[in-house]
């Protein structure tokens, strides 16, 4: 099983570092590599700048991958459009799913045709009248609940975590 992880070195470092664990091969294309996500596990890094993706990226993520992802996990601010879209939908195999990781109100559906997209919508958790971000060990059990949701064939849907940050007070 081959996933293709963006935001791997950041956000989704748990994610893709508990991916690897459970034996999935997985590649994070990012500016720069995260020695806790590339140590002992199955992770391969590329280089890549998703402001300003190179020509070569395709050729590089698939040759890191050894064939199409299986899965794509994504921590995209604006979700996964423009040149990103277009340098990963070639790369996943027929059906995979898609799992978009947001953060607070910043929910942007555009699905890749013919790839079931999870949206996760991280929030905030509410406790004695104060609000406070989830925690990084939160945040990854949240997005792989959604994976394994994803990766089971359920239907794609919005799973919201905690509460939406404009409505915390």
């Amino acid at each position: 099983m081959r996933a293709l992880v963006i935001g791997g070195t950041g956000l989704l470092s748990g994610t893709a570092a508990a991916l690897a664990g459970d034996g999935w091969q997985v590649v994070l294309p990012s500016r720069r590599p995260d020695p806790a996500t590339t140590g002992d596990l199955d992770v391969r890094w590329v280089p890549a700048n998703w402001s300003a993706p190179d020509p070569d990226l395709p050729r590089r993520i698939t040759a890191a991958l050894g064939g199409p992802a299986d899965l794509l996990v994504v921590w995209a601010h604006d979700g996964l459009h423009g040149a990103m879209a277009e340098t990963v939908s070639p790369l996943l195999a027929d059906g995979a799913p898609v799992v978009e990781v947001h953060r607070g109100t910043s929910l942007h559906v555009e699905d890749l045709p013919g790839h079931p997209t999870h949206q996760v919508l991280l929030g905030v958790l509410g406790y004695a009248g104060r609000t406070r971000w989830l925690t990084d060990a939160e945040t990854t059990e949240a997005i792989l609940a959604t994976v394994e949701s994803a990766t089971s064939g359920r239907l794609p849907g919005i799973h919201q975590i905690g509460l939406p940050h404009l409505l915390a007070s």
